[in-house]
């Protein structure tokens, strides 16, 4: 098995831990006053759903589980199931919502990913780094009114909710990073 630094763990990796296959569902680096930085990590088993909370220091590694990726295209919600096509064979794969809940508000019919598979089984998603979204619904700033160096919350197209800067409108397109849920950058 691959062993990869904990540090380099990434939201909707799969990783074995304790004899186990986990998802990871969040990240927070963690910088102390005193000590050396820590990964707060929050996953989720994926047999039986229990999550867990562990903290790895920088020197600790973690098995990566041995998955096979396939680059699919999202095409579409049903219901609580998505719907995914293989770029290769063309054929179609439908996934459970609750095992991509994490990611859902990124996804835009025709984003390409990677589904993880365990076993022939759809275990996980990756999504590309950054996604272009747009803004259905942000507060106008009136002029005089900005505060230094801060943002206004904004809705996007999927639901998801994120922070931006004053001068984004309704209807811009933005990039967001999909591994912090944050604003990127304008897009064209």
């Amino acid at each position: 098995m691959p062993k990869i630094s904990a540090f380099d763990i990434r939201i909707g990796s799969l990783i074995e831990h304790q004899g186990k296959l986990w998802r990871v569902l969040k990240k927070d680096h963690v910088k102390p006053g005193k000590g050396g930085a820590f990964v707060q990590i929050e996953m989720k088993e994926v047999s039986a759903g229990t999550k867990l909370n562990e903290r790895f220091r920088s020197a600790d590694k973690v098995e990566k589980a041995h998955v096979e990726s396939h680059k699919m295209q999202y095409l579409y919600a049903d219901g609580t199931e998505h719907v995914f096509m293989d770029m290769e064979s063309f054929e179609q794969l439908t996934i459970p919502g609750d095992t991509i809940e994490a990611q859902i508000g990124f996804l835009l019919p025709n984003t390409e990913v990677q589904i993880s598979f365990h076993n022939d089984n759809p275990i996980g998603m990756e999504l590309p780094d950054n996604v272009v979204l747009t803004i259905a619904e942000t507060e106008t700033v009136v002029k005089g009114q900005t505060a230094a160096g801060g943002g206004k919350p904004a809705t996007l197209e999927t639901g998801i909710r994120v922070t931006v800067p004053p001068f984004v409108n309704v209807g811009d397109k933005i990039k967001v990073n999909t591994e912090t849920g944050d604003y990127v950058e304008r897009a064209d």
